[in-house]
């Protein structure tokens, strides 16, 4: 069932069922590596024309909230385990996860990436155990606007905890 499209989130096409509003963000474009928009240029199996998103330049950093559904609480039998690649520029990206509870106005940071990596996909496993329903937020920043800066994201998959 891991290949369903509620689960899994290739950005293939633009139908992302976890991101309801994956079409009205402005500061992530989905595109592939011939875009001609610099690096990462394959996805992270190493395919040209399969789609990622990236940030784009013209970003402003409020509007790079990536949020997916309402989830409902965790059990200890279904943890949400949340698989994703990324790819984070070496001098200035940062991509970081987020949890916002339903009773908490405040996003918590969960996990963060920056540029101290080789330019090259990785691949991150979080879990989430929380007693209330959920949102998980993935969230991008570019120092600066150099050529060649990049930060993306690839194939994220929802296990069925989530």
């Amino acid at each position: 069932n891991s290949g369903s499209s509620w689960n899994n989130c290739d950005f293939e096409t633009n139908l992302c069922k976890v991101f309801p509003e994956f079409s009205l963000q402005p500061g992530w474009i989905r595109r592939n590596g011939k875009s001609g928009m610099g690096p990462p240029y394959s996805d992270h199996n190493g395919n040209e024309s399969a789609y990622f998103l990236s940030l784009s330049s013209e970003m402003q950093s409020s509007s790079t909230a990536l949020r997916t559904n309402i989830f409902l609480p965790t059990d200890e039998e279904h943890l949400c385990q949340i698989r994703f690649h990324y790819w984070v520029s070496q001098t200035s990206g940062t991509l970081m996860v987020g949890l916002q509870k339903h009773s908490e106005d405040a996003v918590t940071n969960i996990w963060q990436v920056s540029g101290e990596l080789r330019n090259q996909w990785n691949v991150n496993t979080i879990t989430i155990n929380s007693t209330e329903k959920f949102e998980v937020i993935f969230s991008g920043m570019l120092e600066t606007q150099r050529q060649g800066e990049s930060v993306a994201i690839d194939d994220i998959t929802f296990s069925e905890g989530c």
